[in-house]
């Protein structure tokens, strides 16, 4: 068989899809963000607001295991992705009229169609550098590096525009619930480590007007609409050269089988408590900093600025890992997060929270949103490398053990006060770290005694099957 010749515009080509496919992910989860960063604050009773959001990972883990695969091979990456974006809808329509009966259905819809658009994505960026490989003196490894580097670093800046755009809906106009209600005398008590949702979220936390919540979910439900236009009409298709319609029930249902083989390897078993971790520092962040440090302790309206700063910081990290990447490798990268991410952690608890302090929770976002990119970018880019031919099965499984993270936090946010749930996210990361490190150094030792002369490949191989970009 002759070998694919990519040419430099075919190149060009494949950037550009990876640049508007990430423009696009980046406009939808402007929407989803920015509603998400406010639940454990404007849905706070009862804790729905964070219940939602665990029932939106409740439902992405079981598309995730059964979803996925079959409808990547239906519809392709291309329009798995434009119409999952679509399924996030009516849970943005919801927060219109927040009730169980209406967020926790539209949540679990939220969450069936985020399987298939993030294993999409993962698939869509490594057949992408794999294609460039072809055209590109640098190796596979340093351009997953790049493609997925130049993805988080545009989709990251949603939380810059989605959180400007809450932030400046409920901090417009004479609206006294965008700040704090606590007294000063009080905020060292109630707020930072001490803070307790179950408790302290009805003192603390007040009812937005429904107006402004109502303004600010038609704007995020315009978001996501032209997303999923976007992908509609401005990305190429990756399709497959040897699947017919026909197959792809059948292909499908093989991959599933290798999603769930990959799920109990050795390696992933151990890369897996990394990727929960992730998935709880996220949620930490977004849920319990965002009403025990910044809610409480100054007010709702400044909840969007913060993220704002952590969402800017996301995004110049994935530009500045990318490049030190090259130089000093991806292990110092992950010790630098490890350690940054603790002294954070520490600070957290010792921290004597105290009024207008507005400064230290910016100061706090930006190293938090530093370290989330070295962990972004890094461990997606070490799936790709570990997990070569099997992408689809490792990065859905990637998402799973994500999602875990995600409702641990959640279903623990409304219980347990900040600073237990601190230390719970200290030990964790301890666990993962030091996991990840063995995997990397195992990874390492084999691929030297196995570095022989052998042939790269030459097509985009996923389960033996050839990949080709075409409109």
């Amino acid at each position: 068989m002759e070998d694919p010749v990519v040419s430099p515009k075919k190149s060009w080509k494949i950037l550009k899809n990876a640049v508007v496919m990430s423009l696009a992910f980046m406009i939808h989860f402007t929407a989803y963000n920015g509603t998400a960063n406010l639940q454990s604050s404007i849905n706070a009773e009862a804790g729905l607001g964070t219940t939602s959001l665990a029932v939106v990972c409740a439902g992405f883990i079981i598309s995730n295991m059964f979803l996925p695969l079959i409808v990547i091979k239906w519809l392709g990456t291309k329009w798995t992705i434009s119409l999952s974006f679509l399924a996030y809808l009516p849970y943005f329509a919801a927060q219109m009229y927040p009730s169980f009966y209406t967020l926790i259905p539209a949540a679990f819809i939220m969450g069936i169609g985020g399987g298939p658009l993030w294993c999409a994505k993962s698939t869509y960026l490594s057949a992408a550098a794999e294609a460039n490989t072809k055209t590109s003196n640098l190796c596979l490894e340093v351009l997953l590096v790049r493609f997925f580097g130049i993805f988080f670093m545009i989709y990251q800046l949603n939380q810059v525009w989605g959180n400007l755009i809450s932030s400046l809906v409920l901090s417009s106009g004479d609206n006294s619930a965008a700040v704090t209600a606590i007294n000063d005398t009080m905020i060292a008590e109630l707020c930072g480590a001490n803070f307790m949702p179950s408790a302290h979220a009805d003192e603390a936390l007040q009812r937005q007007p429904p107006e402004k919540i109502q303004m600010i979910s038609g704007i995020y439900l315009g978001c996501t609409v032209a997303a999923s236009l976007l992908v509609a009409v401005g990305v190429d298709s990756i399709k497959s050269n040897k699947i017919d319609q026909n197959n792809a029930s059948k292909s499908g249902i093989h991959l599933l089988a290798t999603t769930l083989k990959l799920l109990v390897e050795p390696k992933h078993l151990m890369l897996a408590s990394i990727n929960v971790f992730v998935g709880m520092q996220q949620a930490f962040f977004g849920a319990d900093f965002t009403a025990a440090f910044v809610s409480c302790s100054v007010g709702v309206g400044t909840v969007g600025f913060v993220m704002m700063t952590f969402g800017f910081a996301n995004a110049s990290g994935c530009v500045v890992m990318e490049q030190m990447a090259k130089t000093v490798g991806r292990l110092p990268l992950i010790i630098a997060a490890f350690i940054i991410h603790g002294s954070l952690m520490v600070t957290l608890l010792t921290f004597n929270l105290q009024p207008n302090q507005p400064v230290v929770m910016y100061v706090i976002a930006c190293l938090w949103g530093f370290c989330d990119s070295i962990w972004a970018v890094q461990i997606s880019a070490f799936y790709g490398i570990v997990f070569k031919g099997r992408e689809e099965a490792a990065f859905s499984n990637v998402r799973l053990c994500e999602s875990f993270g995600y409702i641990i936090a959640y279903i623990i946010s409304p219980h347990l006060k900040t600073g237990v749930k601190t230390y719970i996210l200290m030990v964790t990361m301890l666990v993962g770290v030091v996991l990840y490190i063995i995997v990397e150094f195992r990874e390492r030792k084999a691929n030297t005694s196995t570095e022989t002369s052998e042939p790269q490949e030459k097509y985009i191989d996923f389960d033996n099957k050839a990949f080709e970009y075409s409109k």
